[in-house]
């Protein structure tokens, strides 16, 4: 199999590169500076290991590829870009006929549980994977990926449920280099579950004081867990997590590079302009209103972000007072 990464940014670029060291066909589709400094310089992956420089192809388009029978389609986009890149990728031609969404797998390697449900509206053929994967990209051409023995570790199924040979497969290579992954036929119990975690990346971007973070987590895992339970969804434990974790996964400081951050305090800290914010803190946010229960914690930290977001604020630059007085504002309204 061939494995076409949509987005080399943090994830895709570590998954990539570990997959291509491994031996492994990988294509790289990035855009921008980060596409230029790719094909001139090759994609520079550090890790506590050392830094190597991986000759990988890149592509931007579909056009400047093409995708055969063999090929599996991986998409490590933040959602906020998923309905683009399903635009983009869904009908493009396969050799010997067909389009990518009628023949192709495609593999949501992202955090958010709306990914899937984008995908299955143009694929056939869409897996949920659940990513646990300390990285980050803030400079063209350059992915640090944090963790140590292993770089990550993965759980892949068939959405909405359910294993086939192709998730195997998938599971097989990814465990062959750098990777734990395990075929799990109830993929969206794992990814729920890290949607939970999930919750605390907006207050490590717009505040992320060491003085807050158990007290907001605690606050926004409660409305979390408190709206899933009540929309009957279900998700892995605290402990069946991390025991499957156990030690293989740690992240470690990597002299030179940035210290370890979320994925949306990236987004601030690379002044995108946008941030996930809609598909984490407000997954339950809507949740909490489909099935009457507040949310007003994970409410505040979903608009802030996306206020941040917006005006292209630094990351961390509200105070922890300011935002627990938002947070209290919101929950004993007038």
């Amino acid at each position: 199999m061939r494995y076409v990464i949509i987005g080399a940014g943090a994830i895709g670029g570590t998954i990539g590169g570990r997959l291509f060291q491994g031996g492994h066909d990988v294509v790289l589709v990035a855009r921008g500076e980060h596409a230029r400094a790719l094909r001139d310089e090759g994609l520079r992956l550090v890790t506590p290991q050392g830094t190597d420089t991986l000759r990988i192809p890149v592509v931007s388009e579909p056009g400047e590829l093409r995708l055969t029978p063999d090929d599996v389609l991986m998409l490590c986009v933040k959602t906020q870009g998923t309905q683009a890149a399903l635009d983009t990728w869904a009908y493009a031609p396969v050799e010997g006929g067909g389009t990518a969404a009628g023949r192709l797998p495609l593999v949501c390697a992202q955090n958010a549980v709306e990914n899937e449900r984008l995908a299955l509206r143009r694929f056939a053929r869409v897996y949920g994977m659940c990513v646990w994967l300390p990285s980050t990209h803030l400079e063209p051409g350059v992915v640090v990926a944090y963790g140590t023995p292993l770089s990550g570790m993965f759980h892949i199924g068939r959405y909405p449920h359910g294993l086939d040979e192709t998730a195997r497969r998938i599971a097989a290579d990814l465990s062959g280099h750098a990777f734990a992954a395990y075929p799990d036929e109830k993929v969206m119990r794992w990814k729920y579950a890290k949607l939970l975690t999930n919750l605390l990346n907006a207050y490590d971007a717009v505040c992320g004081d060491p003085a807050g973070t158990e007290k907001i987590g605690a606050l926004v895992r409660a409305e979390g867990a408190a709206v899933l339970d009540a929309a009957g969804i279900e998700y892995a434990s605290v402990d069946e997590q991390r025991a499957r974790r156990g030690d293989r996964v740690t992240a470690v400081d990597i002299p030179g590079a940035v210290a370890n951050r979320s994925s949306s305090w990236q987004s601030l800290a690379r002044g995108s302009g946008s941030i996930e914010a809609d598909y984490l803190n407000g997954e339950i946010s809507l949740l909490g209103r489909l099935h009457g229960v507040p949310t007003p914690a994970n409410d505040v930290l979903h608009r802030l972000a996306n206020e941040f977001a917006r005006d292209r604020r630094p990351p961390g630059s509200l105070s922890l007072q300011d935002l627990m007085s938002a947070i209290d504002a919101a929950a004993s309204p007038v």
